[in-house]
């Protein structure tokens, strides 16, 4: 079990005495895109990236280790939960939404300005469908479909129980299936699939543009000290060099290093590190180049999660883009690790362990029960097994046409909790120092999907000022030109904005008519204008 850092950094550390504005440690999307709105906002500001792999997009940006879903609840049951009375819950659904259209906005202006390159090379248009069986599933897709119809973003979104309509959507998952199982789907037409690996490197090979922008891979951040002015002192080791240090002067750090967030935010000792804890979940899934099952099948399609299993390892089969290749991948199957990265050490779980978090672990350990037994259960998985789990999605599926792969490790969030002492918690979360200067992102799904909006939050948290300026608002209005503004319950504002994005974009987008019926106040706002 690790102690609290006490943030000691050697006098013979060499010392760089040219201050950074903002470091950003770690190479992933979020990173890369906190960058790139700094650089939109405040293109004078220094700042500095740090990557301990030979290059950016390597860990849970990689688009072999992130399921790639543009994540906007069309598909994923998970984020609509059933109530106790029956009903389903969209307002997560609403949220996730929402947020992804910020991505999208966020995308779109980026392409207009050419920091983004072709579209084709990181986004694509793949039709988003839930898929179930057995009349308690059938009754609850029923119900989603049903509470989605109530918001303007699901608009255009099909609800069938009839096989040969699902077949006409997605043949594979229909041939060779009993004809006696009652099956249920939805289909929308608008989902994507996004390679966040190609635009995160994008993004940072639109940063290093800059003279004013750093990038340094192959270093690790080692250690962090609070300086009087309020800035702080960073040592880093150059892994190229033999591991010799160097120090670094910030006046603000964003930790964006996925599964090594929560380690680096306890090493920097403020007292909100205390609250977090981390449970590592793995995954692999099985993969299929064959063109004659590839081309068959164009749907990313989600089924219901097992009981216990965690949000990320909701069952799907999806269409992928991967290395400019169509693939089809299904899964993920949980693995366990103790790795906090694909990349970490055995060590990191019991690193990232201190007297202040032991027993939250411990509780939400003993709470989850059903999490433990799934994971036991995901490992000790057979091939045949896996095959199985495969043909309730695919019937006619052979195993020597698919391959395994290991996808990338994710860190569940453990919170403290005054009344069960601890608690797993689903999504993502900012954690932000008292005084603004440290800032990490924990957790993981829908995570990559809600980048732009995520960042936009933490800025307007740590730069609050700067955030509620003229200057800044207007610039950011500029690039999402609906922020701050509902589009659920506004059908022209909806509509305007996946037109647009799609055609920036270059998505398949087909308006409704319906659209021309409603007014929004908004009328003049133009993605990119």
């Amino acid at each position: 079990m690790r102690k609290s850092a006490e943030n000691l950094i050697p006098a013979s550390v060499q010392e760089q005495k040219t201050d950074i504005d903002v470091l950003l440690i770690g190479g992933g999307i979020m990173s890369a895109t906190l960058g790139t709105w700094l650089q939109e906002l405040e293109p004078n500001w220094h700042i500095s990236m740090i990557e301990r792999l030979d290059s950016v997009a390597e860990e849970s940006s990689n688009g072999w280790n992130n399921a790639g879903t543009g994540h906007s609840a069309l598909a994923e049951m998970n984020y609509t939960p059933q109530q106790a009375n029956g009903s389903v819950d969209i307002s997560k659904a609403i949220s996730i939404n929402e947020a992804f259209q910020i991505s999208r906005q966020f995308w779109a202006w980026q392409v207009q300005r050419g920091v983004l390159n072709n579209p084709r090379s990181f986004i694509s248009s793949v039709p988003h469908m839930s898929f179930v069986w057995g009349d308690d599933n059938i009754d609850f897709l029923r119900k989603r479909f049903s509470a989605l119809q109530r918001s303007t973003l699901f608009r255009g979104m099909e609800y069938t129980e009839d096989p040969e309509i699902i077949r006409k959507w997605a043949p594979l998952i229909m041939e060779g299936r009993d004809i006696e199982q009652r099956v249920a789907a939805t289909h929308i037409t608008i989902g994507t699939d996004v390679n966040f690996g190609e635009i995160t490197r994008q993004l940072v090979a639109s940063l290093q543009k800059s003279q004013r922008f750093t990038l340094q891979t192959r270093h690790e951040v080692r250690r962090f000290k609070r300086n009087t002015d309020d800035s702080w002192t960073v040592t880093v080791a150059d892994l190229k060099n033999g591991g010799k240090e160097k120090n670094l002067r910030a006046k603000y750090i964003f930790i964006g290093a996925g599964g090594a967030a929560l380690t680096l935010l306890q090493e920097t000792g403020i007292p909100e590190a205390k609250d977090y804890a981390g449970f590592p979940v793995g995954g692999e899934f099985l993969v299929t180049d064959n063109p004659e099952v590839v081309q068959r099948h164009q749907a990313k399609v989600y089924g219901k999660a097992s009981v216990g299993a965690p949000p990320m390892s909701v069952p799907h089969l999806d269409t992928r883009i991967l290395d400019g290749k169509p693939v089809l991948l299904f899964g993920p199957f949980a693995t366990f690790s103790t790795k906090f990265l694909k990349q970490g050490s055995l060590w990191d779980m019991f690193n990232s362990m201190t007297p202040a978090n032991f027993m939250p672990m411990v509780h939400v350990g003993l709470d989850n029960f059903n999490l433990v037994k799934y994971l036991v259960g995901q490992v000790m998985l057979t091939d045949d097994e896996r095959l199985k789990a495969l043909q309730d999605y695919l019937p006619l599926a052979r195993l020597e046409e698919w391959k395994r792969v290991k996808a990338g490790q994710r860190v569940q969030i453990i919170k403290k909790d005054e009344k069960k002492g601890g608690v797993l918690k689903l999504g993502t979360e900012v954690v932000t120092s008292g005084d603004g200067t440290i800032s990490a992102l924990l957790g993981a799904s829908p995570g990559a999907s809600t980048a732009a909006p995520i960042m936009l939050d933490l800025m307007k948290k740590v730069f609050q000022d700067k955030f509620n300026s003229a200057e800044w608002q207007a610039r950011i209005k500029a690039i999402i030109p609906f922020y701050g503004q509902k589009l659920d319950g506004n059908v022209a504002a909806t509509e305007h904005v996946l037109a647009e994005t799609s055609r920036i974009l270059q998505l398949d987008y087909t308006p409704s008519s319906a659209a021309n019926d409603e007014s929004t106040d908004n009328h003049d706002a133009v993605i990119g204008k």
